[in-house]
């Protein structure tokens, strides 16, 4: 045992395959931080802003909160 941890084999040990509602919700995720930052650059864009002021960032956020939530 104590050979184990001091050559750190354990590191290597193959890791379990997440659960396919665990890589759903990871793809669900990254989709909707995707669209956030499109969402961002496309509001930078339109009002050619050069920094973010607090109003921007208001702007910025009631687009991203959808009606109802």
């Amino acid at each position: 045992m104590a050979n184990v941890l001091t050559t750190g084999a354990w590191l290597s040990a193959p890791t379990k395959k997440p659960s396919f509602f665990a890589r759903l919700l990871r793809a669900h995720v990254e989709s909707n931080q995707r669209r956030a930052d499109r969402v961002v650059e496309a509001y930078i864009a339109a009002h050619g802003l050069q920094k973010l002021s607090d109003d921007a960032e208001r702007q910025i956020s009631r687009l991203l909160v959808k009606p109802g939530q």
